[in-house]
């Protein structure tokens, strides 16, 4: 997350940000002719108490084919709600829309229908939301969702879904830790990768909530990643928005959990979590399982959208 000054002659910073409870976080270029891989070898045998890691791309877990108009939703006094997606178009319930890969935030199918969700799920939210992609398939790069971690944060806002999935980066798990540790609950989709597949970050840090969904039959998604990092499990398909995915039972979760949390704060949030683990319908094997999780939630939301 910092350039050591012995790496300053061969390395060349692109972009450097101070990040809300996190400190610098520097993009750096390798040097000519060096690989990716030995320049971050290099970087972290320069620094070993420096967090280091590739920039990788965050890819949508979900589709929605659909562009999807919710602009006639106006924001209320309900919870403050945290997005980090593409943009959203205009919504009267969008208190505020920040641009991290584009001069201005851009409206996206996708960001849009998880935000539709979240307002089913939490009627008045009042949304802030990241744009990390700004129309382009290059974005959604881990210094972006950092960077959109540290906004939300640095607006307390309680709760923030990331409808998205990426391999393990040791920056943004660190960015992840030090938010939780303040109190804000991150809702995150477990990823259509298949049952066989390895998990998918940010939902398989440690302090998130991990998400997956399940069909009009209330089935696990073939598609659906499993694992213990699978935490809840609330409707991944959709009629109205037209939808199918993880992306999209994430907010059901996410809006849930926003309704009982004004501000951050780790024992509130840890609260919430424990009541709306009390109102999960069990599925699958009995208990917590790896497929499922705790259970059903949202369940209600899902019939009333069809």
């Amino acid at each position: 997350m910092r350039a050591p000054a012995s790496a300053n002659a061969a390395f060349s910073i692109v972009r450097s940000d101070e990040v809300e409870g996190v400190g610098a976080l520097v993009v750096l270029r390798a040097p000519e002719r060096m690989s990716t891989r030995r320049a971050l070898r290099r970087l972290r045998e320069a620094d070993p108490t420096g967090v280091y890691d590739f920039d990788h791309i965050h890819l949508e877990s979900g589709v929605a084919p659909a562009v999807i108009a919710s602009g006639q939703v106006s924001a209320g006094r309900g919870p403050r709600i945290g997005l980090i997606d593409g943009g959203v178009g205009q919504n009267a319930a969008v208190v505020e829309q920040r641009a991290f890969s584009s001069e201005r935030p851009v409206a996206g199918q996708h960001g849009a229908a998880v935000a539709h969700l979240l307002l089913q799920a939490a009627p008045g939210a009042r949304l802030y939301v990241a744009d990390i992609y700004g129309g382009a398939q290059t974005g959604g790069s881990s210094a972006e969702l950092a960077r959109a971690l540290g906004w939300l944060a640095s607006e307390n806002v309680p709760v923030v879904n990331i409808s998205l999935v990426g391999p393990h980066n040791r920056v943004i798990e660190t960015v992840v830790s030090r938010i939780s540790t303040r109190g804000v609950l991150i809702v995150a989709a477990v990823g259509n990768d298949g049952p066989a597949a390895r998990p998918l970050y940010p939902a398989a840090y440690d302090g998130v909530i991990g998400v997956t969904g399940v069909d009009d039959n209330e089935r696990v998604l073939i598609e659906a990643g499993r694992g213990p990092h699978v935490d809840f499990a609330a409707p991944g398909m959709q009629t109205q928005p037209r939808v199918r995915g993880t992306s999209f039972a994430a907010p059901i979760v996410a809006g849930l959990l926003a309704t009982e949390l004004a501000a951050p704060n780790q024992a509130a949030a840890q609260q919430a979590v424990a009541r709306l683990r009390a109102r999960a319908r069990d599925l699958g094997a009995r208990g917590r399982d790896d497929i499922y999780g705790e259970g059903l939630v949202g369940g209600n939301i899902h019939a009333a959208s069809r």
